[in-house]
């Protein structure tokens, strides 16, 4: 068994390729991961990836596997009333958490404590044990309502990682936004994968050409 795991969390903001390119990122990187997916995200997923996911958490595992061809084993679906998983408690729960693509009802909830569902419980739980949570949103602009959340989390010791790719590698494709913003999230999970340049290497490269 995997003595690798993280959390990550889909919500209704734009940015499902994001989602898919983590999960199966961590996926080959041997991570077993506790996934979970809300309502919004299913209708989200279906119009940026044109995937279907039904409500029923137990079928979701074999077809989010079969799609993006995954180790089906290491990927956990709880739905949003699973009070009994492992991410819901503190004595069990992985140390770290993505939420990604995060919306900014969320982002409200997460940052006020609410724990109405799953998700957001998981969140409150990696909080509170001081564990690594991060935020990916997605949304433009943000207004003070969000801006004033973000400022919250981050003094609660989460990390805000807006879906914001950098130009300076010149990428030519949507994949290479994705992994631009993806290496971000690794980073601060401290999961060493180069997917893009560093900025200076490519300068540096070039230079001594």
């Amino acid at each position: 068994m995997t003595t690798k795991t993280i959390s990550l969390a889909i919500t209704g903001a734009s940015g499902a390729p994001y989602a898919a390119r983590l999960l199966s990122l961590l996926n080959q990187q041997g991570y077993l991961v506790h996934l979970m997916i809300s309502d919004a995200a299913r209708i989200v997923i279906a119009a940026e990836l044109d995937l279907q996911l039904p409500a029923n958490p137990d079928k979701l595992s074999s077809i989010i596997a079969k799609r993006f061809e995954l180790d089906q084993s290491l990927i956990k679906v709880w739905s949003k009333e699973n009070w009994f998983s492992p991410v819901a408690s503190g004595s069990s729960a992985p140390s770290k958490m993505v939420i990604c693509p995060c919306s900014t009802g969320t982002l409200s909830a997460v940052a006020t404590g609410a724990s109405n569902n799953l998700i957001e419980r998981a969140a409150d739980v990696v909080l509170k044990e001081r564990g690594t949570l991060i935020l990916v949103p997605r949304e433009t602009p943000y207004s003070l309502i969000h801006l004033e959340n973000m400022v919250s989390l981050t003094r609660a010791g989460a990390t805000i990682l807006p879906a914001s790719p950098g130009f300076y590698n010149q990428p030519k494709s949507i994949d290479e936004l994705i992994d631009f913003v993806i290496t971000r999230i690794l980073d601060h999970l401290k999961i060493d994968i180069e997917l893009t340049p560093r900025w200076g290497y490519a300068n540096k490269q070039q230079n001594e050409q």
